[in-house]
């Protein structure tokens, strides 16, 4: 088992129709930049969408996700802010963690604790090639529901490749949001079916306290 990190970040960044293939030209060579930062223990570098599908992969936004032994300077993503018409940082702190993401526990095993304050959920998963058409038909019912649920500040579908590397980030203004969310009968209703139906090989789900948030996400402050 992993230790918790000392801190995780999350940076997204906006960067103009201009800038997108300087953008393609950063993340082909970051992704090994992130990792070898000083003090970083895990770090992902990620497209974003409105959802899953290639068709909705948005190429003007990008993310970086790291978990930090000893937070220090991130030159990445001060290149990436160098670049980007709009950024966001959030500093986060792991409130539960299960599963692996590229076989490793990134965010340890957090002990449990009471928490209501704003938070971001992740979700992450390597989709098995022979469940795809079974998957893709189930997520628009919970793109749905996400989209209309209370408490939600702003959402985000991730991924290290176009296909078969699905996540989400989604920000919420409490953790009974999340609990009232993952309860519906849309969410519940995917729950149940990853275990029937095997969808996935590898699925990570973590939680995170939002200790400090600066910048814009959409033109807007998430947690203002």
């Amino acid at each position: 088992m992993e230790p918790v990190p000392a801190l995780v970040t999350l940076h997204v960044w906006r960067v103009s129709a201009r800038a997108v293939p300087a953008a393609l030209a950063r993340m082909a060579v970051d992704r090994r930049a992130a990792r070898r930062t000083p003090g970083v223990r895990f770090a992902k570098m990620l497209g974003t969408g409105r959802g899953f599908a290639v068709s909705e992969a948005d190429p003007t936004r990008w993310a970086k996700l790291t978990t930090w032994a000893t937070p220090g300077p991130d030159p990445v993503a001060a290149a990436w802010e160098r670049l980007a018409t709009e950024t966001l940082r959030l500093e986060l702190r792991p409130l539960a963690s299960t599963g692996r993401w590229s076989g490793r526990e990134p965010f340890g095993a957090p002990r449990s604790e009471r928490y209501d304050g704003p938070l971001v959920a992740l979700t992450r998963a390597r989709l098995a090639p022979t469940k795809a058409v079974t998957f893709w038909r189930s997520v628009p019912p919970v793109q749905a529901a996400l989209a209309g649920a209370p408490g939600l500040r702003a959402s985000l579908a991730v991924g290290e490749a176009p296909v078969g590397l699905q996540g989400t980030v989604s920000l919420w203004s409490g953790a009974q949001d999340v609990r009232a969310f993952t309860t519906g009968p849309a969410h519940a209703r995917v729950v149940a079916d990853t275990t029937r139906l095997g969808w996935y090989v590898e699925e990570l789900f973590a939680r995170f306290a939002v200790l400090d948030a600066t910048g814009k996400l959409g033109g807007a402050e998430p947690f203002r």
